[in-house]
């Protein structure tokens, strides 16, 4: 069985397939702040829509993250997520440079999670 949520006529924002999470890409809602305030609300949306469907940060499988700018923004991003990780279940990881759909986003992840 297949669960979608938060869904419209182009996308679902979450689904759930066979105890795995996907999330759709996470913008961050105020593309006023910089890297670190960018990452910070990425994660803190992602954190809220895994708790949602019943799974949390520790059980993330693999994440995509896309930044703006590599040189830039790497070592920003980097430092929020150090911070918010789960150190005892740290995912897969990518990051790379992109263009994004809005010239004001610095970072998008896509992440994929067990559910709880």
């Amino acid at each position: 069985m297949i669960t979608r949520k938060e869904v419209n006529e182009r996308m679902s924002r979450v689904v759930e397939h066979n105890g795995t999470v996907y999330l759709a890409g996470i913008v961050s809602d105020d593309k006023t702040l910089d890297i670190k305030g960018q990452a910070q609300r990425v994660l803190a949306i992602a954190e809220k829509r895994l708790e949602d469907i019943g799974s949390s940060k520790h059980d993330i499988l693999r994440v995509e993250i896309f930044v703006k700018d590599i040189y830039r923004d790497f070592a920003g991003f980097n430092s929020v997520w150090d911070e918010w990780v789960s150190k005892e279940n740290p995912p897969a990881r990518a990051c790379v440079e992109t263009n994004m759909a809005s010239v004001e986003t610095l970072v998008e992840i896509i992440v994929t999670a067990a559910k709880s």
